[in-house]
């Protein structure tokens, strides 16, 4: 039975990750290593967490409870962060098929890198397994889900893993950590090197030398007020509900029934749904609520800004909560796999943007190029960092573009991360590894067919 004294240490170890936050905010503002790489302060702030406690030198005596509770925070937060993904998607509306259409073939070659990176991820764990290593069976999904996915999508891992009572779902995490690390500092440092190159070779269409960065973006912070931006559109009177609670309640009412369909699959014991991830069924669910939302005339209440900030916060307690209960004994263990894939992921990312983005991007290729390099190496504001240093004032195309494939990229792979897991678990590493060899070749094909027939010259 919960108790208060319970909820009274769950809040205890939350409160301390908050601290560490605004560690990591302040470390970051100060510290130059940690501007020039934009390592974030939740990232900051956990990887100090977990040196100082128990994992590291024990220098903080922290309970062993609380770092129970932080590996599991991300399994339980990226449900909200998932669940709200749909709320709010705006695709153009009726100009779209016009105004956007480079977005069709700009999701295609992200889908075909995210794949790619499977293939390299499952190959690394079939590399090493015949040379003896010991690799659980999901090693190497890693690569895509920290590459392309963020130290958030590390807690999806997790979730699904120990929703399944699978035993090494916290290794499998720690490794999903270790792997966003290395490509949210190696993506940007590879994408500063390559826009450099670009604005030296004329490939950039509105950068013509290397610009430098804004120093509020590297510190974290604006202090001029007038420059601040707004957090969105206060679409709901504080007198009957804030505008913030108005979004995370429909965002947690998509959970609640996520999570009772769910409950009513394994009742009915239902072959196949009652494996799904319950923020599977979140994804599914929101996409419903959103849809009602629209047919009914009642958009206006929904603001994505507002939605982002909320989901921003889950993500940050999620990222700090993974990084500080880091098995780092396990992932050392691993090492060596781990740093092939590393290098294997950004030789493989990097090639096949440049490659497809180059030929098949009639219009901004390198705009294009460079943040979808961000995104598929990082996060979504990575790409949006990196496409802000060379068109600074967002005069290429590349910005519409980015933002629309990105938000269909995320639900379709959400979508079919509990395919690959099932695939994964039932006939084994290699038949992962060959459906997405499948669905690459698919990315690349649909890449050039969409190109030719939409962006013709």
């Amino acid at each position: 039975m919960f108790t208060g004294a319970m909820f009274t240490t769950l809040f205890q170890s939350i409160s301390f990750l908050g601290l560490f936050l605004l560690i990591g905010f302040f470390l970051r503002a100060k510290v130059k290593v940690f501007q020039e790489t934009f390592i974030p302060a939740s990232v900051i702030g956990g990887f100090i967490l977990l040196i100082l406690g128990p994992i590291g030198f024990g220098i903080i005596p922290i309970p062993e409870e609380w770092i129970k509770i932080w590996s599991l925070i991300p399994g339980i937060l990226i449900v909200p962060v998932v669940t709200a993904t749909p709320l709010g998607l705006d695709l153009g509306g009726k100009d779209a098929s016009k105004k956007f259409k480079p977005a069709v073939p700009l999701f295609f070659i992200m889908f075909a890198t995210y794949y790619l990176q499977n293939v390299i991820g499952f190959g690394t764990n079939l590399l090493f397994k015949s040379f003896g290593q010991e690799l659980y069976d999901t090693f190497g999904w890693e690569l895509c889900i920290g590459y392309t996915g963020g130290h958030g999508t590390a807690g999806i891992l997790g979730n699904m893993l120990n929703e399944l009572n699978i035993p090494y779902w916290e290794t499998a995490q720690g490794v999903a950590v270790t792997m966003a690390t290395f490509g949210l500092v190696g993506g940007i440092l590879i994408g500063m090197v390559l826009i450099n190159w670009a604005a030296r070779k004329g490939e950039t269409s509105i950068l013509k030398e290397p610009g430098d960065i804004p120093k509020n973006v590297k510190i974290g912070y604006e202090k001029d007020i007038t420059k601040q931006g707004s957090l969105g559109r206060e679409t709901t009177k504080s007198a009957s509900m804030d505008t913030v609670t108005f979004h995370t309640a429909i965002i947690f009412l998509g959970c609640l029934i996520a999570y009772g369909l769910l409950a009513l699959a394994k009742k009915y014991n239902i072959p196949g749904f009652k494996s799904i991830s319950v923020w599977a069924y979140g994804i599914l669910v929101m996409f419903g609520i959103w849809g009602i939302i629209r047919k009914l005339n009642l958009d206006f209440l929904i603001d994505s800004n507002v939605k982002g900030k909320i989901t921003g916060s889950f993500t940050e307690f999620a990222v700090i909560g993974a990084v500080a209960s880091l098995p780092l004994d396990t992932v050392f263990t691993y090492l060596a796999s781990i740093l092939v894939m590393v290098i294997l992921g950004f030789i493989g990312t990097v090639a096949i943007l440049f490659i497809l983005c180059k030929k098949y991007l009639k219009v901004d290729w390198f705009e294009h190029m460079i943040a979808t390099l961000g995104m598929s190496s990082g996060v979504f504001l990575t790409g949006l960092l990196l496409l802000k240093i060379c068109d600074p004032d967002s005069e290429s195309t590349a910005l519409g573009n980015y933002s629309i494939s990105f938000s269909i990229i995320s639900a379709i792979t959400f979508a079919l991360m509990p395919l690959i897991l099932n695939i994964i678990l039932t006939r084994g590493t290699g038949s992962a590894f060959a459906l997405t060899c499948v669905l690459t070749v698919f990315g690349i094909i649909a890449t050039i067919v969409s190109s030719k027939l939409l962006l013709k010259d």
